[in-house]
C-alpha cells in the first residue's frame, strides 16, 4: 500500500543539473526573494537599510516588483491594504532596529484587522545575537520581543539553509485563518554572504482551512430554525472569507435582519430589505439586537465598536462563528464555533430550513426610520451632504481607505460600500496615518481601478511624504483631505468631557500648494462642489489631491 506521505517528488535531470550548478553571485538575500517568488508573491513593499541591503540587492535579480515608501509605518499600511484587497500575503522588507520598530503601529493595525502581512526584517550579525551589548548599529537586546505581542508568529533565521523554511512557515501562518501579520528576522551577515545553495523553486505553504465541528453547526441550525426573532451581526470575517453570498442566502432563508460591523462593511447589501446597515452606535439598533431571541454573530468578536461601546447586552441565545479562537465568547457567552465564516455558513445552509417571516422587512424599516429621526433632530446636514457627495463621486467598484477622522467615523455608520471588500479603515487598532499609504497599496494590487483615500489634516501630516511615492509610481489614488485645523475628533471628545480642548489645534501647510510641489495636481473644494471635484479627480489617471476645508461634527452618542 502506498500512502500520500510516502510519495517523494523526484527531480528531473534538468532540475538536478540546475541544483548542482547554481548561478554565481547569489547571496542570502537571493534565497529570500527566491522563496517569496516560489510561494507566489509578485509585489513587495518596504524601505532599504544598512543591514537589509542583501535583500534589496537581490531584488534586482528577481522578478518581484518592489514598491518603496518613505516611512516604514506607511510601508506597513500599504502592505496591509495589499493583503486585504488580494487576500494574499504581502511581503514587507525592513531593516534592523529603528526601521523595524517604525513598522509596529502598522503591524498592530494588520493584526487587529486580520490582514496578512509577511514582515521580513534584518538583524545585527549572528555574533551580536543573544542579548549581549556588542555595540552594533541598530542593536536591540531582543528585537523579536518587540514584535511578539503584536504579530501572529515570530520566525528567526541563523543560517542560510533556514531561510526558505522559515519564510514558508511564516507565509502559512499569515494566511491561516484568522489572517494576520508575521515577523521573520535574518542577520545581516547571513543575508550578505555568498551562497552555494540551489535556487529555491516553487514551495507549497497552503494553510489548512478552519472547518466547523458538525455537532456545533447542528445545534446552531436547530436554534435558528426555531427562532422567533433571529438577527445577524456580520463582521470582517465574512468579508475576508469571501462569504457575503452565503450570508445573503442564509439571511434570506431565515428572514433574519442583518447589521454589519464597521470592519464588515459590504458583507451584506446595504439596500436589502433585511439590511439594518451599520448603525451600531445607535441605541435603536442596539435595542433591536438585544431583543433577538437567537443572535448569529459571524466573523466578529463583538468588541468595543461592534457593541456600542460594550453597552450591548443580548438577552437571547448567541451563536458566534469566529476564526480567531481567542475571540470566541471573549465578550458574551455563546455557542462558540471556531471556524472560517465561509465554511460555517455553508454548513448552516445545508441544514437550516426555510423560515417564513413576513414581518422582518417592516421591523427593519422601523429601526432605520427611528435612526433617521434621531439624526434629523440634530443639526447635521453638512456632514450628511458630504457623505452623500463622496458616495456619489466614487465608482461602485473603487476601493476606499479611511483614516481616523470624523468623516471616517461617519462613514462607518452611514456609508454604503456597494461591494464587499471595498471599504477599509484603521478602526482595528485606531492609529493615525492609515488612509493614504493604504490606498497606495491597493493601487499597487489593482491598477485597473481608481482608489480613494480620506484623511483629516492631522492624519494627513503622518503620511504627506508618500505624495512622492504616489508620484514616483503613478498610482491612481485620489486623496481627500478634510482640513479642520486640528485633531477634530479629539477636539470634540475633549470639549464634551472637559468643556474645552487642549493640544488639538495644529499649524498645517497649504495642502494644495504642497501637493503641487510634488507634481501632484490638487484642488481646493467646498461642500457644494465636492462631488464634482472628487469625480473629476477619480477620472483623471495618476495621483491627485482634493482639499475640503470643513468643520464637521459627530452625531450624538447613545452609549453614554
Amino acid at each position: 500500500m502506498t500512502h500520500d506521505h510516502d510519495l517523494v517528488l523526484r527531480p528531473t535531470a534538468a532540475q538536478t543539473a540546475a541544483a548542482l550548478n547554481p548561478p554565481a553571485g547569489r547571496n542570502g538575500g537571493d534565497l529570500v526573494v527566491e522563496t517569496l517568488a516560489g510561494l507566489g508573491a509578485t509585489t513587495v513593499f518596504g524601505l532599504p537599510g544598512q543591514h537589509a541591503l542583501g535583500m534589496f540587492d537581490a531584488l534586482r535579480r528577481s522578478s518581484l516588483r518592489y514598491v518603496g515608501l518613505r516611512v516604514e509605518n506607511n510601508a506597513g499600511f500599504a502592505a496591509d491594504a495589499y493583503g486585504r484587497v488580494t487576500g494574499e500575503a504581502a511581503p514587507l522588507l525592513l531593516s534592523t532596529g529603528p526601521g523595524a520598530l517604525m513598522s509596529l503601529a502598522a503591524l498592530q493595525e494588520a493584526a487587529a484587522a486580520s490582514a496578512p502581512v509577511l514582515a521580513i526584517g534584518s538583524q545585527v550579525p549572528v555574533a551580536g545575537l543573544g542579548g549581549g551589548r556588542h555595540g552594533y548599529l541598530h542593536e536591540l537586546r531582543d528585537q523579536q520581543a518587540s514584535f511578539r505581542d503584536v504579530v501572529k508568529s515570530v520566525h528567526t533565521v541563523r543560517t542560510q539553509s533556514q531561510i526558505p523554511s522559515a519564510i514558508a512557515a511564516a507565509w502559512e501562518s499569515a494566511l491561516t485563518a484568522p489572517h494576520g501579520p508575521v515577523w521573520v528576522e535574518i542577520p545581516q551577515d547571513v543575508l550578505l554572504a555568498e551562497t552555494a545553495l540551489p535556487v529555491v523553486t516553487a514551495m507549497d505553504a497552503t494553510p489548512e482551512e478552519v472547518a466547523p465541528r458538525p455537532e456545533l453547526t447542528a445545534v446552531a441550525a436547530d436554534l435558528l430554525a426555531k427562532a422567533a426573532r433571529p438577527a445577524v451581526i456580520a463582521g470582517g470575517g465574512v468579508v475576508r472569507a469571501d462569504a457575503s453570498g452565503k450570508l445573503l442566502a442564509l439571511a434570506e432563508r431565515l428572514n433574519a435582519p442583518v447589521v454589519t460591523t464597521f470592519g464588515g462593511k459590504g458583507a451584506f447589501p446595504w439596500e436589502h430589505p433585511l439590511s439594518l446597515q451599520s448603525w451600531l452606535e445607535d441605541r435603536h439598533t442596539t435595542d433591536f439586537l438585544e431583543d433577538a431571541d437567537v443572535l448569529l454573530v459571524v466573523g466578529s468578536g463583538l468588541g468595543e465598536l461592534s457593541s456600542n461601546y460594550h453597552t450591548f447586552a443580548p438577552r437571547g441565545r448567541v451563536i458566534q462563528i469566529e476564526a480567531d479562537a481567542g475571540k470566541l465568547e471573549s465578550n458574551h457567552p455563546a455557542l462558540g464555533i471556531h471556524a472560517d465564516a465561509r465554511l460555517a455558513l455553508q454548513a448552516l445552509l445545508e441544514t437550516v430550513p426555510e423560515r417564513p417571516d413576513p414581518t422582518a422587512p417592516e421591523r427593519v424599516r422601523t429601526v432605520l426610520a427611528k435612526v433617521g429621526e434621531r439624526l434629523d433632530a440634530q443639526d447635521l446636514g453638512l456632514e450628511r451632504r458630504i457623505v452623500d457627495a463622496v458616495r456619489a463621486a466614487l465608482p461602485d467598484a473603487a476601493p476606499s481607505f479611511w483614516d481616523m477622522t470624523i468623516l471616517a467615523y461617519w462613514a462607518w455608520s452611514a456609508f454604503d460600500p456597494r461591494r464587499p471588500n471595498t471599504m477599509h479603515s484603521a478602526q482595528g487598532a485606531g492609529g493615525l496615518g492609515y488612509g493614504f499609504p493604504a490606498a497606495l497599496g491597493a493601487a499597487a494590487a489593482d491598477p485597473t481601478r481608481p482608489v480613494l483615500a480620506v484623511s483629516g489634516d492631522g492624519g494627513a501630516m503622518y503620511s504627506i511624504a508618500e505624495l512622492a511615492t504616489a508620484k514616483q509610481y503613478g498610482f491612481d489614488v485620489t486623496w481627500l483631505i478634510v482640513d479642520d485645523g486640528g485633531y477634530g475628533i479629539l477636539r470634540e471628545y475633549m470639549t464634551d468631557a472637559f468643556g474645552e480642548a487642549t493640544a488639538t489645534e495644529l499649524a498645517r501647510p497649504d495642502f494644495v500648494a504642497l501637493a503641487g510641489s510634488f507634481g501632484v495636481p490638487a484642488v481646493l473644494s467646498s461642500p457644494d462642489t465636492l462631488a464634482d471635484d472628487l469625480a473629476a479627480a477619480l477620472k483623471t489617471p495618476g495621483p491627485s489631491v482634493v482639499v475640503l476645508p470643513a468643520l464637521l461634527r459627530m452625531f450624538e452618542p447613545t452609549h453614554l
